[in-house]
C-alpha cells in the first residue's frame, strides 16, 4: 500500500432523490471541499429527476408523453442519451427491455394515477414509434405511446454521480441509489468494495450474500420491493412487453454487473423478463455477469453467469 493511498480519508455524502436517497462513499485527500461536491451530486440527481420522472408532469419525459404525434420536441442531452440507449437495448434484448410500457405500468397502479380495472394490453415498442434525432436534439412520436424510464433512469443517475466525483479527480468511491451501485478503485486499505446482495423477500431486509467489487456497476431487478395484488394474483412492477401484462416468473431477482450502471439496470430488467433459461443464454452471448435468484419452494437457489 502506498503512502498516498494511506493518506486518503473517508467521506460519506447522501441526499434525497427519486422518492429514496442516493449515497456516496469516497476516499480522497484531506481538505476536500465537501459542500461543493455535495451540491454537485444533488444537482446531478435532481437533473435526472427533472428530465425523466413520471411523477412530475412538468418533466421532459412527461412533456414528450403529452406531445402530439408527429410533433418534434427538443430534449436535453441526458434524456436523448437515455432514450437512444433504451431503444438500442430493446433491440439487443429482443424487446425484453421496453420503455413503451408506461400505460401498462400506470394501469397496474405503479404510477401517480389510480390503477385501472382493465389493462391496456400489449403496447407498441418505443423503437418502432420514436424518431430520435440526436444531431438536432429532438424526438417525435409516430403514434401515441406512454414512455416509462424507471428501468434505466436510476442506473443512469448513479453513473452521473460517478461522473461528478471523477470530475473532481476522485477515483475511489461507491455511489448508489437503492440497489443500483457503481464502484471505482479500492478502499484506502487496498481492499475491494464489499457489496451486499439482498434476499428477495417481501417486507424484509436480509443479506443473501456479498460480492467484492472494483471498477464495475451492479443493478438488481426483482419482485420483492414494489408489488401489488390484483384479483388474488401478486405481481411486481416489472412488465412483460411480450404479453402486455405484469411479469409472472419463477425468478425472484436478477443482478447484472457491467461497467455502466445504466446498462446494468436495463439488462437486469431484460433478463428478469426472459427468465433463467433464456436469460442465462443471453447474458453469456452479451458477455454480461449475472446472478439469477429463483424461488425453489421455501428455499432460494442461485444461478450465476460470468462470475
Amino acid at each position: 500500500m502506498s503512502t498516498e493511498t494511506q493518506a486518503l480519508q473517508r467521506y460519506s455524502l447522501s441526499g434525497a432523490t427519486m422518492g429514496t436517497r442516493y449515497s456516496a462513499v469516497l476516499y480522497a485527500a484531506a481538505g476536500l471541499n465537501l459542500q461543493v461536491i455535495r451540491t454537485e451530486l444533488q444537482q446531478a440527481v435532481d437533473q435526472v429527476d427533472q428530465q425523466m420522472s413520471t411523477w412530475n408532469p412538468q418533466s421532459d419525459l412527461m412533456q414528450l408523453n403529452a406531445a402530439s404525434c408527429g410533433q418534434w420536441l427538443s430534449v436535453p442531452d441526458e434524456l436523448m442519451w437515455v432514450l437512444s440507449s433504451a431503444v438500442r437495448i430493446s433491440a439487443e434484448s429482443e424487446g425484453a427491455f421496453e420503455i413503451g410500457v408506461g400505460a401498462l405500468v400506470s394501469a397496474c397502479g405503479f404510477g401517480p394515477e389510480k390503477p385501472l380495472s382493465a389493462l391496456p394490453g400489449k403496447q407498441p415498442s418505443a423503437r418502432e414509434v420514436l424518431d430520435i434525432d440526436p444531431g438536432n436534439g429532438r424526438v417525435r412520436k409516430q403514434m401515441p405511446i406512454t414512455l416509462d424510464l424507471n428501468g434505466i433512469a436510476k442506473g443512469f443517475a448513479v453513473d452521473q454521480l460517478a461522473r461528478c466525483l471523477e470530475r473532481h479527480g476522485i477515483t475511489s468511491y461507491l455511489v448508489s441509489i437503492d440497489g443500483e451501485m457503481r464502484v471505482s478503485g479500492v478502499k484506502a486499505d487496498g481492499s475491494e468494495w464489499c457489496v451486499a446482495l439482498e434476499k428477495p423477500i417481501k417486507g424484509q431486509r436480509e443479506v443473501l450474500g456479498s460480492l467484492a467489487l472494483s471498477n464495475t456497476s451492479i443493478a438488481t431487478s426483482g419482485d420483492y420491493r414494489h408489488w401489488r395484488e390484483r384479483e388474488g394474483t401478486v405481481f411486481s412492477h416489472t412488465m412483460n412487453p411480450h404479453t402486455g401484462a405484469p411479469l409472472l416468473s419463477e425468478l425472484a431477482s436478477v443482478s447484472v454487473l457491467c461497467t455502466s450502471c445504466m446498462y446494468a439496470d436495463a439488462w437486469a430488467t431484460a433478463l428478469m423478463v426472459f427468465g433463467v433459461a433464456r436469460g442465462a443464454q443471453l447474458a453469456k452471448a452479451k458477455r454480461l455477469s449475472a446472478i439469477f435468484v429463483l424461488r425453489d419452494g421455501d428455499a432460494l437457489r442461485e444461478v450465476t453467469v460470468g462470475l
